[in-house]
């Protein structure tokens, strides 16, 4: 049986190319703001889990994905809470200081903290994440901030559980009370299943999910071995460690751009974009009568088994509705599996399944049937919409807004810091108060010093008046640079005016092209899933076309062969035809000259009967009558074959003894209507007879004896009377039939006839005594006898009876 994929790895492939060519485009969708799924599937104990984790030394698909999202995004990450996840599937963006409060209270909470980057890494798991390979995305918006959330949850018996959720799991000790009886610990409470809801963009999410923030490769694959460990498995017949629930470990990745300064996150939600890769690790579909699971694994096999049927019906489903145009409703709802992953299917991201095979013997039939199925979900096409929002700002503003502070704190520190500014400020003041007249001194060192306050007077005075039309001066200044100043205000404000008009124009002008666009590009998209269906439809037609052509060609190709096997045949035919013609002309040729010849020999013995009556009548008795010469006679006979017998398939007569007839034996007497009396002595009589004129089958099946009374003309010329006798028998299909035993003659002769002779003795004769040798009555009775044509049963007889 041979299968078609778009890529099989051998049993000796390594965890890195397996990554570079399945998960490694997903990665870098979701660094793009694309959704992705990823499955592993396939037969229990094919390596489904060791795929997706790995081994310790080489990290399975799961630790590499996790490794190049922070090798992509690591400088651009945001801080702690900046990013906010709702209970509703959606994120909001917070300021600094809101994200500041959120640490605060988060430090200060008495519940264990997530693991952080500076701890200790488990060493259970440290060799599963040092990865080497430091693989990262190329192009990443440097202009964003970036946040990961993870979750992880399982789908066991058709019921969501939350494997993060962090509940007093602590052994049930009994206590007693004072009765001395033990009661169960009330501080134990079971895990509670999730529910399946839809945001407001028709996702499907888990409500009560636990989300956890990572900021590293360590941190988020140490919160996912956290919840592995609660994962449900068992020990199987098949398995010693079977994974008995599907598990999804989910990574969110928000993004937002930075505002214009380069600083901070822009604070607008509708600027956010929240992608999510989901990976999946289905449990392996088992036959129960391999596994001799009982009770709670046969269940559980049972509700694993239901599931991946159910994920199978929904892309056969799928893969109908695209082939034929249909639209049938797929059932996702018939699964928490296929539930939740409903928006995949429907064109929200891109899928990737990995199918495990197990070369074992036994588990030929359950690979088969896998592999049947990964091969037609190949088939199923979604579309891919992709809706970002557009941010409208500069790029590349984080870089350059570094690049500004570089440049200004390295111009601070060549002109001496901020000091070099105060000094500025001091020499302005200083070259301004210079401009005033200098002040005389002031020492007053008499009483009567009348010369040093007038003076002191005059130069305030002085500098009053100058103060004075400093401050006009000023004022008018002011008074002109509110006026520049409204005035540019109110050429700013029609500008603004302006550039809003127009700003606003543009915006009807770019939301009319989005919209055509977007109809354009349902229109594209109908035209080619039209164009898709058309190709496959003529694919088909082409295919029928061939076989009906290599029909064609058959029937042509047999059609010749019947024409030339009729040629054949008509040819065959035709020479049957004349072979038959000519050789049924040579028969009716040769009855003609027979019945000629017979019709003659009648003739002739009718003549020489007449000769000899008138010979007896007037001729002396010691003379003899010649024979007349006729030419005819003295030709040679012609040689004739023998007639075909009238009844080639009459029945052998069987030898019977002459039986005498007894008192019970019933006779018919068959004495045809042409029979002449012959006035004789001895007449034939048959007591308790049944005379009839021509046979019937009435007076057949009342005796079992049958008697013909048959004359015809001897060759002396006297009547000779024949009894044919026969037996009468019961046939199959009701008749009667009759089988002749017996003849009895009876003849009458003259005493004044001539004595015959027998045949010459010579068998040469000459030549002149042929004449005479027609005078003897045998040799003229041999003849008549060896003329007749149409006898059966002796010379002279014919059968008048009419069998059934």
């Amino acid at each position: 049986t041979q299968y078609s994929f778009k890529e099989v790895f051998g049993t000796l492939v390594v965890q890195k190319e397996l990554f570079d060519v399945v998960a490694k485009p997903l990665v870098e969708d979701l660094i793009h703001g694309k959704n992705g799924l990823l499955f592993t599937y396939g037969v229990t104990g094919s390596g489904k889990t060791h795929t997706m984790t790995g081994s310790p030394g080489d990290g399975g698909l799961l630790p590499r994905c996790l490794d190049m999202i922070f090798n992509s995004i690591g400088p651009f990450q945001a801080k702690r809470f900046v990013f906010k996840l709702d209970d509703k599937n959606g994120v909001d963006v917070q300021c600094e200081v809101d994200a500041l409060l959120e640490r605060q209270k988060r430090d200060a909470m008495p519940v264990p903290k997530t693991p952080s980057g500076k701890r200790q890494i488990d060493p259970e798991i440290a060799d599963m994440i040092n990865v080497q390979d430091h693989c990262k995305v190329e192009e990443v918006d440097e202009d964003n901030v970036y946040s990961v959330f993870v979750s992880y949850i399982e789908i066991y018996n058709n019921y969501i559980y939350d494997l993060l959720e962090e509940v007093p799991f602590e052994p049930i000790k009994p206590k007693w009370n004072s009765c001395n009886t033990p009661v169960r610990n009330g501080d134990f409470i079971p895990p509670q299943s999730k529910i399946l809801r839809e945001d407001q963009n028709h996702n499907m999410y888990v409500t009560g999910c636990t989300e956890v923030e990572v900021k590293s490769t360590e941190e988020a694959f140490e919160v996912f071995w956290r919840g592995q460990k609660k994962r449900r498995i068992a020990n199987t017949q098949l398995n010693r460690e079977s994974s008995r629930s599907h598990s999804v470990f989910i990574i969110k990745l928000a993004q937002a751009p930075l505002d214009a300064d380069g600083d901070n996150v822009l604070q607008e939600k509708e600027q956010i974009t929240l992608s999510q890769l989901s990976l999946v690790d289905l449990a392996g579909s088992e036959r129960t009568n391999r596994t001799k699971a009982e009770g709670n694994r046969l269940r559980e096999a049972g509700n694993i088994n239901q599931s991946l049927m159910t994920l199978r019906t929904c892309i056969e489903v799928l893969r109908e509705n695209q082939m034929y145009g249909t639209n049938k409703m797929v059932p996702y709802r018939d699964s928490k599996l296929t539930h939740l992953f409903k928006n995949y299917f429907d064109g929200e991201g891109k899928v990737r399944m990995i199918v495990c095979v197990n070369p074992k013997a036994e588990d030929y039939e359950e690979s088969l049937q896998v592999m049947r199925f990964a091969e037609m979900t190949q088939e199923v096409e979604v579309a891919r919409p992709v809706d970002r929002p557009l941010c409208g700002l500069t790029p590349g503003r984080r870089f350059r807004n570094q690049a500004f502070r570089e440049e200004l704190s390295r111009k601070l520190e060549m002109r001496g810091g901020p000091i070099n500014g105060e000094t500025e400020e001091q020499s302005v003041s200083e070259t301004f108060l210079q401009n005033f007249p200098p002040l005389p001194a002031c020492e007053l060192l008499d009483v009567n010093d009348d010369q040093t306050l007038p003076k002191l007077i005059e130069v305030l005075e002085k500098r009053h008046k100058l103060r004075q039309m400093l401050s006009e001066e000023f004022a008018k200044n002011v008074l002109a640079f509110k006026t520049m100043l409204q005035e540019f205000d109110s050429s700013v404000v029609s500008k603004e005016n302006y550039i809003k008009g127009r700003l606003s124009e543009k915006e009807k002008t770019i939301a009319g092209q989005k919209t055509e666009l977007e109809r354009l590009e349902k229109k594209i998209k109908t035209l080619e899933y039209k164009i898709e269906i058309l190709e496959k439809t003529a694919t088909i037609y082409e295919e029928d076309k061939r076989n009906l052509q290599q029909e064609l060609e058959s029937q042509s190709q047999k059609l010749q062969r019947q024409a030339s096997d009729k040629r054949r045949l008509e040819a065959r035919f035709q020479g049957v035809v004349a072979e038959t013609t000519m050789k049924w002309e040579k028969e009716c040729e040769r009855r003609v000259a027979a019945k000629q010849l017979e019709m003659q020999n009648k003739l002739w013995v009718k003549d020489e009967k007449l000769k000899q009556l008138k010979a007896i009548v007037t001729e002396p008795k010691n003379e003899k009558p010649e024979r007349p010469s006729r030419e005819k006679d003295r030709e040679k006979p012609v040689q004739r074959s023998v007639s075909p017998s009238p009844v080639p398939n009459a029945p052998p007569v069987r030898l019977r003894h002459r039986r005498s007839r007894s008192a019970g034996e019933r006779w018919v007497d068959h004495k045809p209507p042409s029979n002449l009396p012959t006035e004789t002595v001895m007449q034939p009589h048959v007591p308790h007879a049944i005379t009839v004129a021509a046979a019937s089958e009435k007076a057949l099946a009342k005796c079992d004896k049958y008697m013909l009374t048959h004359q015809e003309l001897a060759s002396d010329g006297e009547i000779e009377t024949k009894l044919i006798k026969g037996d009468v028998f019961k046939t199959r299909g009701g008749g009667q039939a009759v089988q002749f035993t017996d003849i009895e003659t009876l003849k009458q002769e003259s005493p004044t006839g001539r004595k015959r002779r027998s045949s010459p003795s010579n068998p040469d004769p000459p030549e002149d005594a042929a004449d005479s040798e027609w005078t003897d009555v045998e040799t003229r009775c041999s003849v008549a006898v060896e003329m007749r044509a149409g006898s059966a049963l002796g010379p002279g007889y014919q059968h008048h009876a009419q069998p059934k």
